[in-house]
C-alpha cells in the first residue's frame, strides 16, 4: 500500500462521519463512501496525489457522489438536515470537519465568497436551534461572569456556575447540562479534569476545557478532550467552539436515534 493510500484509509472514518451527517442515514452515507472508493480505484488518474490527502478525498467524494436525493431530513433533533444542500455541505465542512473556507471552496468547486455566504446563511438559520443549558466550572469569579455573559449572548441558559470538583459533580446531577465549560485547577485545589471524568460516567455531554494549562490535556496519551481553549481566551474563539460542540452533539444524537 502506498503512503497516499494509507493516508486515505486513515481518513475514511471521518469521511463516513461526514457522509452520515450530510445524508441523515448511516446506510446511505456509508454507501456514498463506498461509491467514492470504488470510483477512485477504477479511475486513479482522477486523483491528485500532490494535493493534501484529506482535501482531495472530500473533493473526490463530492465530484463522484450524486446528491440529487439529498433532501431535508425529517428527524427529531436534526439541525443541519433542515438546511438546503449547498448550505449543509459548507456548514459541515467548515464546522464539524474543520476545513478552512479556502479548503471548502476547493472541495465543493466554489469560490471562497460563495462558501462564506453559505456558511453565514447556515449559521443564521440555525442559531436559535442551538441554545442549550450550560454549566460553568470556574473558580475565578471575573472569568466565570465573562463566560456567563458570552453564553447568554448566544441565547443559552447558564444553569449553574460552580467552583470545586464536588460542587460540579453534585450540580451536574441536578441541572443535567447540555454542555460544560470547565477549568482545570479549581478553588479548593481539586481538579476540573476529575470532575468532568466523574460526570461523564453518568451522562453524555460535550465538554470544553478553558484553561491556562492546556498542556495537561494535550499530552497525546490516552483519551483527551476534543475541545481545549487556552487562557487568556479570545471570546470569538469561545463562541465558535461552543457553537461547534453543540452542533456536533445534537447531530450525533439525532443520527443515533435514526439508526
Amino acid at each position: 500500500m502506498s503512503s497516499f493510500q494509507a493516508a486515505i484509509a486513515a481518513e475514511l472514518p471521518y469521511l463516513r462521519r461526514y457522509a452520515r451527517t450530510l445524508t441523515g442515514s448511516q446506510s446511505i452515507g456509508d454507501s456514498a463512501v463506498r461509491e467514492t472508493l470504488q470510483a477512485m480505484i477504477a479511475a486513479p488518474d482522477e486523483i491528485d496525489e500532490d494535493a493534501p490527502v484529506r482535501v482531495e478525498l472530500y473533493r473526490v467524494f463530492h465530484r463522484i457522489w450524486s446528491d440529487s436525493s439529498l433532501r431535508s431530513i425529517d428527524m427529531p433533533g436534526a439541525i443541519v438536515g433542515s438546511l438546503p444542500r449547498r448550505l449543509r455541505k459548507a456548514l459541515l465542512l467548515t464546522t464539524i470537519e474543520g476545513f478552512s473556507v479556502e479548503e471548502t471552496a476547493q472541495i465543493l468547486d466554489m469560490n471562497t465568497a460563495e462558501v462564506d455566504d453559505f456558511v453565514t446563511q447556515a449559521r443564521s438559520a440555525i442559531h436559535s436551534m442551538l441554545s442549550a443549558r450550560i454549566m460553568i466550572i470556574e473558580d475565578e469569579a471575573i472569568i466565570a461572569l465573562h463566560l456567563k455573559s458570552l453564553m447568554m449572548s448566544m441565547g443559552n441558559d447558564v444553569a449553574a456556575i460552580v467552583r470545586t470538583e464536588s460542587e460540579a459533580i453534585a450540580t451536574a446531577a441536578q441541572v443535567e447540562p447540555e454542555l460544560i465549560l470547565a477549568d482545570v485547577n479549581l478553588a479548593d485545589g481539586s481538579s476540573g479534569i476529575d470532575a468532568v471524568r466523574h460526570i461523564l460516567t453518568t451522562m453524555t455531554v460535550p465538554v470544553i476545557f478553558i484553561t491556562a494549562f492546556p498542556e495537561k490535556l494535550l499530552t497525546g496519551e490516552g483519551d483527551e478532550p476534543a475541545y481545549v481553549i487556552s487562557k487568556p481566551f479570545n471570546p470569538d474563539n469561545v463562541v465558535a467552539t461552543v457553537w461547534q460542540a453543540l452542533l456536533v452533539s445534537r447531530e450525533t444524537a439525532a443520527m443515533a436515534e435514526a439508526d
